[in-house]
């Protein structure tokens, strides 16, 4: 009685308009007033050990904030022309350094439609200028983008790695190797395509060219080392990495780049200098400004808009942790585990099962929210069935790529209609063919877990070698 009322209230609240977040505590609080044993004080209480308990929340408001200042602050911009000097001259290189492009932004935001909106909004207006055709262009960056969460690191990992209590670190280890064989896998179909289609390619400008453009970019590639090589490395967890993150974006964009901040009209020609070199140069008149910042306007607003951003994730977590709260207090979990095992259940029907459930979620949620929701509720059937909760958890996180493209409320289709100024169909249109090989590649990691397990145990391997 209690589990149909809690499911039958989260739909009516939703199917009534009421934002996911809102949807979640109500149902939940409804619940645990008419059909419940619980206690109302256990709501409080559970919602304050939510973001007070969970060290590992703690990495997702740094990580926004680390890519609102990357996004804003020009970093893009130069990864785009390191790639493009890498991989141009091939036939369709302009798609595939957009793809690389996004590999990387990926590897220092964290975030899927930030990807989408800082690669986007630069290389979509350059293929079309340069002979590829524009929904060729957008299908290539809207599926690209969202490597932003499969790559780490990923907020969307942060919050299975909330929601289950598995390693925020091993989610991350696992995700390398996935994100790097969709990128892989993408840029491939990219050549295929672009030989079919006699898609232009650029001159290679040469080894001095490509070593410019790669040292103007070291900034924002200093940041993946410095954030998956202490998190890899076992000298920092996720949450400790985030805040260097955060502080790393904010010195690159505002001194060292200066693309945003009090210097940014006193910007030096640092367009190919190491970064180390204009560091140590500036770095007087950088610590002179640092008192600017404070008042500065578009620093502010940067900080503003990731604390919004923040809040609202956080906000929705608070509520899901308390739907999984009731879950849990009335053993929901448990009854669908017992049922499924009772049933004879393998765990290659089960793995369909949970495709087609997440597939079906993505169509009407945002990632975030159907993983607080659906992994109290299969994290303890996995378990049970013997699947890795890590290899479960990258099945989840491909399944929400794929939601990030989907109708109605597919945010990359949000980012890239808003970057091209065309209607919502074309934007569907455009992705479609890229989403059969997003589905393929679901196959994949879905049935051969080393995909996403050899990376993790390698390390374990080495560290127990030490």
């Amino acid at each position: 009685m209690t589990s149909a009322a809690l499911f039958i209230l989260l739909f009516l609240f939703m199917f009534l308009g009421m934002p996911v977040a809102v949807s979640l505590g109500l149902a939940s609080i409804s619940t645990i007033f008419f059909f419940s044993d619980d206690s109302l004080p256990s709501i409080a209480l559970k919602m304050y050990e939510t973001l007070s308990e969970h060290y590992t929340l703690l990495a997702i408001p740094f990580f926004i904030l680390s890519s609102s200042f990357l996004s804003t602050g020009g970093v893009a911009r130069r990864l785009i022309n390191f790639s493009m000097d890498a991989v141009g001259h091939i036939r369709g290189g302009l798609a595939m350094a957009s793809v690389m492009a996004c590999m990387m932004f990926a590897a220092v935001s964290g975030s899927s439609p930030a990807t989408v909106a800082a690669i986007g909004s630069i290389v979509i207006v350059g293929m079309v200028k340069s002979g590829y055709p524009e929904k060729f262009a957008a299908g290539v960056i809207a599926n690209a983008g969202t490597l932003g969460i499969l790559i780490p690191p990923s907020i969307v990992m942060l919050v299975y790695a909330s929601a289950t209590e598995v390693s925020a670190a091993r989610m991350f280890m696992a995700g390398l190797i996935p994100g790097i064989m969709m990128g892989l896998l993408l840029m491939v179909a990219i050549y295929f395509m672009a030989r079919i289609m006699n898609l232009p390619a650029r001159k290679f400008p040469g080894i001095k060219p490509l070593l410019k453009s790669g040292a103007s970019a070291s900034g924002g590639l200093m940041m993946i080392f410095i954030v998956l090589g202490a998190i890899y490395g076992g000298i920092a967890s996720p949450t400790e990495s985030a805040a260097v993150s955060a502080v790393y974006a904010f010195w690159i964009s505002v001194f060292v780049y200066r693309d945003m901040g009090p210097l940014k009209n006193s910007r030096w020609k640092n367009d190919g200098e190491p970064i180390i070199k204009a560091l140590l140069r500036n770095i007087t008149q950088s610590t002179l400004a640092l008192p600017q910042c404070i008042s500065d306007p578009e620093i502010r607003k940067t900080i503003m808009d990731a604390a919004k951003v923040s809040i609202m994730l956080l906000f929705i977590i608070s509520n899901a942790m308390l739907f999984a709260h009731v879950l849990t207090t009335e053993r929901i979990p448990h009854m669908i585990a017992e049922f499924i095992i009772q049933q004879g259940m393998a765990p290659w029907m089960f793995l369909i099962v949970v495709n087609l459930l997440l597939l079906a979620a993505g169509n009407f949620m945002e990632p975030s929210a159907i993983i607080l929701i659906m992994a109290p509720i299969l994290f303890p059937i996995a378990t049970q069935l013997g699947i890795d909760p890590i290899h479960l958890g990258i099945i989840m996180v491909v399944n929400m790529e794929i939601g990030m493209l989907t109708p109605p409320v597919g945010l990359n289709l949000f980012v890239t209609a808003g970057i091209t100024g065309k209607s919502m169909g074309w934007v569907i249109k455009a992705t479609t063919p890229w989403l059969i090989l997003l589905l393929l590649f679901l196959i994949l990691i879905t049935y051969i877990p080393q995909i996403s397990l050899f990376f993790p145990e390698f390390l374990d391997e080495i560290k127990g070698y030490k």
